[in-house]
């Protein structure tokens, strides 16, 4: 009981089995900066309608792993969000087909936040396909400019 006289009720969640996430785990995400610029400095690309695929095939690793990468460009934060939710939620749908040890970036463009999740799924299943095969053009042999610093 608590000094004003009302008792302290507690809930517990009486549940014993957690739910088992079909999420996408850490593992399989590409987290490091110096891993996306050498993905975007050494690896290939596909281009398709509401996306840009980056793609560097790794000697080590286990798998997989998946990054990325919405602008400013593409809207405010809510905007923002929102296409990396769905890229996201596809990604997971249609990650089983890519199983090669590859590094991929994924780089939606305005029209992905628009697209059916249908059709996005569609346009990762492709992408994918395209990266297990190794299709893609070769990254230019001029570095990147590097990125102004704005405060």
């Amino acid at each position: 009981m608590r000094k004003d006289g009302a008792a302290h009720l507690s809930i517990v969640n009486s549940s014993s089995k957690q739910k088992k996430s079909a999420g996408f785990p850490k593992s399989l995400h590409l987290l490091r900066h110096a891993d996306f610029e050498r993905v975007y400095q050494k690896g290939r690309r596909h281009f398709s309608a509401s996306m840009t695929v980056f793609f560097l095939e790794r000697e080590a690793g286990e798998g997989p792993r998946v990054g990325l990468t919405v602008g400013k460009v593409l809207g405010g934060a809510v905007t923002r969000n929102r296409i990396k939710r769905r890229v996201r939620e596809a990604v997971r749908k249609s990650f089983g087909p890519l199983s090669a040890n590859v590094d991929v970036v994924i780089n939606p463009k305005k029209s992905a936040s628009a697209l059916e999740m249908p059709k996005l799924e569609a346009e990762i299943e492709r992408a994918f396909a395209a990266v297990q095969q190794g299709k893609g053009v070769a990254a230019s042999e001029t570095p990147r400019r590097p990125r102004a610093r704005s405060k």
